[in-house]
């Protein structure tokens, strides 16, 4: 027989009805202690919104019956038979990675459930380190998806998703690849035809012949300069002797 420490929220038990009251019923879920439901948490047809008077218009004395467990105490076992979310409000925190489906696509994100209350929104700029025109494009409804929370709030009732934070930088990628920063902003040279190879080949060789002659013209006139400084200081030389 299990015992009450070992019984977690959110299980599901069939139970056999027990005993009824004005309260709840009693409920034999196989553990040391039977298990208790209030009237509050029981489902009529199926409907959740429905409201019930008694509990003997839900359960009667031994009757089998699928629960959840809502909460565990010290010696208690508290049963819902409203399933539980899979995320409660208190257990979304920032940061956690959840995984849902994508329920709806608007023009500024996608909508995800996740099994909580109210589904999170991927706003379309979380969608992918790169540029996203309409979500549609890297996103389907149905599609599976995981994504890391950024944000809650309870009170707006209001989930913050993100799919890129998942996801490596473009950069990151490229390093783990062992490409370099210049590698990644300049694209590969595109091969040549022969007709390319010979005309990039044949201004290069008339950029290096323009190189030379202008190197030649400067050479020149630096020695005619020289040329000219050696005369005007054997003039000037010869003067100062003559004085």
């Amino acid at each position: 027989m299990e015992q009450v420490k070992d019984v977690k929220t959110k299980e599901r038990y069939t139970g056999t009805v027990l005993k009824t009251t004005l309260q709840g019923a009693l409920v034999d879920i196989g553990t040391e202690t039977p298990a208790f439901i209030h009237i509050s948490q029981a489902v009529k047809d199926g409907d959740p919104k429905k409201t019930i008077n008694s509990i003997d218009e839900v359960l009667e004395k031994d009757q089998q019956q699928d629960f959840w467990v809502k909460r565990v105490r010290k010696d208690r076992i508290e049963l819902t038979m409203k399933e539980p979310l899979a995320l409660e409000w208190r257990e979304i925190k920032p940061g956690m990675t959840v995984k849902g489906s994508v329920i709806r696509l608007e023009s500024f994100g996608a909508f995800v459930e996740i099994g909580a209350e109210r589904p999170g929104l991927i706003h379309i700029s979380e969608l992918s380190h790169s540029y996203v025109r309409t979500p549609s494009e890297v996103i389907r409804e149905g599609d599976e998806v995981e994504a890391q929370v950024l944000e809650v709030n309870r009170r707006k009732k209001q989930i913050k998703l993100s799919v890129k934070a998942l996801q490596q930088l473009p950069q990151q990628t490229a390093q783990s690849a062992g490409i370099t920063e210049k590698e990644v902003e300049q694209p590969p040279e595109p091969d040549l035809t022969a007709m390319e190879i010979a005309m990039r080949q044949a201004m290069e060789k008339s950029t290096g012949e323009k190189k030379k002659k202008k190197k030649k013209k400067n050479r020149k006139k630096k020695d005619a300069n020289s040329e000219q400084e050696e005369i005007l200081s054997r003039t000037l030389e010869k003067k100062v002797g003559q004085d």
